[in-house]
């Protein structure tokens, strides 16, 4: 049996130490608030240094531990230099949020709590609770939907696929007996994100399972084909039970037409899911509301806090409008997980209820402290700036001779490309995505590719709280600066 008197009591300092560690805490701290601030003065994005990330791949297990001061410096060297760069300003190309110093302060705070929110009754249970009603009636769900926060759309997504099956014809059936004997199919749009093809594959649909629906000219879903897509599959046995809208594509940001798609899965008998993982924060800005008309019927919608709520990652959020049918989908009667009228076993139904993770981090707290401290307001604006940004950016586009818009821009995000008479569409090609790897690399901004109508395109997404007009003209320079050393055969 274990002495008291032994030295090593916990992992937790004795004595002086705390007061040290105190210190230490405040200089990380520090370290990091002095990061944020100077951000602006950092490259967007540069790459990690051979040496480092040797030492990384081919570093031993530690056996005995190092001072948390030494390990703070080792971060402050070989970490934050060299993180992904979403954080900054000229950082565009990807739709990931800028985070916030709030944030980062409630991750903290979380750490330290360190709660575990599978179940059981505790306050930080209550927060989620809370803050997914919250989310609930911000998307014109009713107060009584019920959800949870997971790490991303992702997931969210794959929940909603689950759900969504589970509540067809004898879907229940599908958690004892398999998904084996039923030809249950779904519908997306081509433009749809890939999670969702992922999610028809993790769920044993198989991903041929997801019917990808041709898009409209303005790269919306064409629900004329929808309509059709949905008679051939009946009239060849099959049991169409699902469609999912977009709110916000990845490659251009269109919005498909979900007030449309919302009567045609009425008529049809079929849930119907949106993927808002970006997108569906426009319905905090007066100005994009209106856009967003549909979102409201979903029976489900996937989308992330941390895109353009800026909420430290990862933060995202599945929504279901019936409680019943979203626990019936998940819930177990375990002996080791029996919930109690009163006692710490008490608060059912919960959070293990409505998905597929037991342990589960105290995300809400920082989701929380980003609605109360900022408010849907003043997040709203931020959506109508970030949209002003990239309009900004679509005009400079437009002013270029050498540049050219490539699809319209419905929110944040701009597809443009280089010009050149001279050179053929494979060249061009060629020259879009090398240009975008060196603006990358100089780490004055970060654009990012992706293909419309069979043209690789320079893809700019205006997520960041931080970015200025200032700074996508910055890129701009950038693109035609290296474009015109690239024509003239000069270095990079």
């Amino acid at each position: 049996m274990m002495d008291d008197t032994d030295p090593f009591l916990s992992l937790d300092p004795q004595g002086a130490d705390w007061d040290r560690l105190r210190a230490t805490g405040h200089h990380m701290l520090d370290m990091m608030f002095d990061n944020l601030r100077d951000i602006r003065e950092q490259p967007v994005w540069q790459p990690l240094p051979d040496d480092i990330r040797t030492d990384f791949r081919h570093a031993p297990v530690p056996e005995h531990g190092m001072d948390a001061t030494a390990f703070g410096e080792a971060f402050r060297e070989t970490v934050l230099p060299y993180s992904v760069g979403n954080r900054h300003p000229g950082f565009m190309g990807w739709v990931h949020g800028g985070g916030t110093p709030v944030g980062m302060l409630a991750e903290m705070l979380a750490a330290g709590l360190n709660a575990n929110l599978g179940g059981r009754d505790h306050a930080p249970v209550e927060v989620e609770r809370m803050v997914i009603r919250w989310a609930a009636t911000l998307m014109g769900f009713p107060e009584t939907a019920s959800g949870l926060f997971v790490t991303g759309s992702s997931m969210a997504n794959f929940i909603a696929v689950i759900v969504a099956s589970r509540a067809a014809k004898d879907g229940l059936s599908l958690r004892k007996n398999g998904v084996g004997g039923r030809s249950l199919v779904g519908y997306a749009a081509c433009s749809a994100h890939g999670c969702v093809s992922r999610a028809f594959d993790l769920a044993g649909l198989g991903s041929d399972a997801l019917r990808l629906v041709p898009l409209d000219n303005t790269f919306r879903m064409d629900t004329a084909s929808l309509k059709a897509m949905i008679a051939a599959d009946r009239e060849a046995g099959r049991e169409p039970f699902l469609v999912v809208g977009t709110a916000g594509t990845v490659d251009v940001g269109a919005i498909d037409p979900l007030d449309t798609i919302a009567a045609i899965a009425a008529d049809e008998g079929l849930w119907f899911h949106v993927d808002g993982a970006f997108g569906a924060m426009a319905i905090l800005s007066q100005q994009f509301r209106e856009a967003l008309s549909g979102l409201e019927k979903a029976d489900s919608l996937a989308f992330d806090f941390h895109k353009w709520a800026q909420v430290p990652y990862d933060a995202g959020c599945a929504i279901m409008r019936d409680p019943a049918k979203h626990a019936a989908a998940f819930a177990q009667t375990l002996s080791y997980l029996s919930r109690e009228d009163r006692g710490l076993a008490a608060g059912a139904p919960w959070f293990c209820d409505l998905g597929p993770d037991l342990s589960r981090g105290f995300r809400a707290l920082k989701v929380w402290a980003t609605l109360s401290v900022y408010g849907t307001q003043r997040l709203g604006q931020m959506v109508d700036h970030c949209c002003a940004v990239a309009r900004h950016l679509a005009e400079r586009v437009g002013s270029e001779p050498m540049l050219e818009l490539m699809a319209p821009v419905t929110l944040d995000i701009v597809c443009f490309r280089l010009l050149d008479p001279a050179l053929t569409e494979e060249q061009l090609d060629h020259l879009n995505g090398e240009v975008v790897k060196d603006v990358q690399e100089s780490g004055l901004a970060a654009p990012s590719t992706t293909r419309i109508n069979e043209h690789l395109v320079i893809r700019a997404a205006i997520v960041n709280h931080r970015t200025m007009a200032a700074d996508v003209d910055r890129m701009v320079d950038a693109v035609l600066s290296f474009a015109a050393k690239r024509r003239s055969g000069l270095p990079a």
